[in-house]
């Protein structure tokens, strides 16, 4: 699947969680339910994936852990504050690069309009 229509398919996924939850909740239970919604339509993922750092050629062990990698080609990193901050973009980037991965999706879901609180973060494209 290309990953416009990937991505278009997991935004899809995320508005449709947005409007039966709301915002609000924790992060925890946003990535609990899109976990089961993307098994759900057979997505592949990941959930809390490990990112390691790795400084000389030697592993330096996990620095971060990405929310859900969809794919191995779509890192979504889950908020639910009250407005982004520069640093979430800086977050995700971060975790792109490490993982060579090209495509983020910042959402968060306490905005109470789900296109406002989605934001495409890119690695190269």
């Amino acid at each position: 699947m290309h990953i416009n229509k990937l991505s278009g398919k997991v935004i899809d996924i995320c508005y449709h969680v947005h409007v039966n939850l709301g915002p609000g909740l924790f992060e925890s239970i946003y990535e609990q339910v899109l976990s089961h919604e993307f098994q759900k339509h057979g997505l592949h993922f990941q959930d809390q994936q490990p990112i390691p750092v790795y400084w000389d050629n030697q592993r330096m062990g996990v620095g971060y852990r990405a929310d859900i990698i969809v794919d191995n080609r779509i890192i979504i990193e889950i908020k639910s504050v009250e407005h982004l901050a520069p640093v979430h973009y800086k977050q995700l980037l971060t975790y792109l690069k490490l993982t060579d991965i090209k495509l983020g999706l910042l959402i968060n879901f306490n905005e109470a309009y789900f296109k406002k609180g989605v934001k495409r973060v890119v690695n190269g494209l």
